[in-house]
């Protein structure tokens, strides 16, 4: 690929951008958490598939979220995989919190007496 690509964050579509001149080639999708940021899908645009910009668009996120003191979780199976292969990440990966009873008065009337 002669031309270069340019990451950045776009906090407004909430996504990392790949660009290749002037064009969008590809993205990957997160959701901003307290402390850390969840990758959910990358992309790429199928004219710039096999270029090498999947690879530069996780690496030039996974290297923001490090910048700016960040963990990630990586739901995206893209970003999972690029993480196991780069394991210089690793150190990046936060697991999602456990998800909690957000009704815990309203569970514990549909348990029966008998098994409280």
């Amino acid at each position: 690929m002669d031309e270069e690509i340019r990451i950045a964050d776009n906090p407004a579509e909430r996504r990392y951008e790949a660009h290749v001149g002037d064009r969008l080639a590809g993205f990957a999708e997160y959701r901003a958490m307290p402390g850390r940021i969840v990758f959910i899908h990358t992309e790429v645009l199928p004219e710039f598939e096999g270029r090498g910009v999947g690879s530069r668009l996780a690496a030039g996120a996974l290297d923001d979220v490090r910048a700016r003191g960040l963990g990630m979780t990586p739901k995206c199976p893209f970003i999972a995989a690029y993480v196991r292969r780069h394991p210089q990440y690793a150190d990046l990966v936060r697991e999602a919190p456990a998800r909690q009873d957000r009704r815990p008065a309203e569970a514990a009337r549909e348990t029966p007496a008998e098994d409280r």
